[in-house]
Parts: C-alpha cells; sequence; structure tokens
C-alpha cells in the first residue's frame, strides 16, 4: 500500500498495534478542517522509540480525535549521531535553521553564545515545534534535541567528548576546504560529529584558538564566499550528509 503521500504526525505517546491514540484539540482541528480529514481516512503517526505506524481515523470530534492503529510502517532505527552547534541569529533565520537542520538529519541542535552573538534568547518551545512540522513532512522519525544555550568555552576543552569528531566552519586562517576534510573523515567513519558555526559577525580570534584545543576538531571552509550563518550550516550539514552521512541509505518505497 502507497502511504508516502499520507499525513504524517508525530506523537509522543506509546504506539502498538490495535492501540486507539486520542489526539487532542490541536491535531484535531488540523485533521478536520484543514485536511478535511473523515473517519476512515488513512494517517501515519510515529515516534523514535515505536516507530511509524498506518492508521484509521475512527471518530472525529470537535476538540479530539481517535486514531486505531493498524500496522506497524517502520520499526525504530537510530539515526545519525549529528549535532548542529549553532549562535543564535535572526528570529527569522535561526527558525529556518532549525527547520532545515531538522530535514538534514541532525539529532541535537545546540545554541552556543559566542563574543558577537547578538540574540541571547532561544524560545525552546517554538523551536521543538518547527523541529516537530519538519519531521513530519521529511519522512524521519525522531526529531531534533533542542539545548539550551551554553557558552562557547562549555563546549570547548575540557568539556568535549573526544570521541566526537568536530567540524569547524571558519572563513579565514588555514581552514581546509571542506571537501577535503569531508574525504579523509570519510575513509576514517566516525560515528559521532558536530557542526560548529558562529554567528552574523564570525567567530572571534580568541575563540577560534579555543577551538583548535578541542580533540578531533577540523577547521573548514566553505567555498570562496561569505554566507550568512543560516546558509552555512546547512551547507556543511549537506556537504557531511553527502559524503560521510546517510544519504548513501536507501529510501524505502512508503
Amino acid at each position: 500500500m502507497q502511504l508516502r503521500h499520507t499525513q504524517r504526525l508525530f506523537i509522543e505517546a506509546a504506539l502498538s498495534t490495535g492501540q486507539t491514540v486520542t489526539l487532542g484539540a490541536e491535531h484535531a482541528h488540523y485533521l478536520q478542517h484543514v485536511l478535511r480529514m473523515k473517519p476512515g481516512g488513512d494517517v501515519r503517526l510515529f515516534n523514535a522509540h515505536d516507530g511509524e505506524w498506518r492508521g484509521i481515523v475512527a471518530k472525529m470530534l470537535k476538540r479530539s480525535a481517535e486514531i486505531q492503529l493498524r500496522e506497524r510502517l517502520r520499526s525504530p532505527a537510530p539515526g545519525p549521531d549529528l549535532w548542529l552547534c549553532c549562535a543564535p541569529i535572526k528570529k527569522a533565520h535561526f527558525e529556518y535553521m532549525i527547520e532545515k537542520a531538522t530535514e538534514l538529519g541532525v539529532s541535537a541542535i545546540q545554541p552556543l553564545l559566542t563574543a558577537r552573538t547578538q540574540v541571547r534568547d532561544v524560545n525552546a518551545e517554538r523551536c521543538r515545534a518547527i523541529a516537530v512540522e519538519a519531521a513530519e513532512q521529511s519522512d524521519r522519525l525522531g526529531i531534533p534535541e533542542i539545548r539550551k544555550p551554553v557558552k562557547l568555552d562549555s563546549l570547548a576543552v575540557p568539556a568535549a567528548p573526544p570521541a566526537r569528531t568536530y567540524i569547524v566552519c571558519a572563513e579565514w586562517g588555514d581552514a581546509a576546504p571542506i571537501e577535503k576534510t569531508l574525504a579523509t573523515l570519510r575513509v576514517q567513519k566516525p560515528a559521532k560529529a558536530a557542526i560548529i558555526t558562529g554567528p552574523e559577525g564570525g567567530f572571534a580570534a580568541e575563540e577560534l584558538e579555543l577551538m583548535r584545543k578541542m580533540p578531533n576538531a577540523h577547521f573548514v571552509r566553505l567555498g570562496p564566499r561569505i554566507l550568512r550563518a543560516d546558509t552555512a550550516a546547512i551547507a556543511a550539514l549537506s556537504c557531511w550528509q553527502a559524503v560521510c552521512g546517510d544519504w548513501s541509505q536507501r529510501t524505502d518505497d512508503r
């Protein structure tokens, strides 16, 4: 059965065969008034712990809806252990970055407070809602962890676990072309990685020196042009997934 274009909804509750899941007012309104869905319609429910399930709309009420689960379509499977460590930027651009990073498969988003960070507050609830919508759209099972902002020096020595490979996006200095660095790392096959991007004004010189002391840190540049902070994050994540990540995996015909 082709279900690729069936609506997907991320659900925190446990999912199992034969279970009836009650959706709240927000989901019920979306199914009924946006999608114009009626009882008997197909919907997919998913989360990282239980996988993805085919469900049937059993009952549609004004402020709730009941979904009867029929079969599991995908078992839970671990995604790439890939962090995006990024300085918060202006609201619209930061939300865009959250959305695209989720689509690109990151497992965690760690906001970083740097010397030139202008935006210091992060609305974690809003960011999570954006990540949920992006996960529903992009066919992934889990959503990235949205962490509280931390100062850059707390990510660097000695807190950085040596088992993780760090890709620091730096515009100047002796940073290597990203394709050259990733070609080397592809042979090494690191299991854990993090992309680090700075604020609109870039990293301060002392911050770059601090990150050079991090274990497994690699400094890369993203071509001859200066990229916006959100563009740099998306470009670096795309390069990683294409060379060292999961883009080579086959997509099931669901």
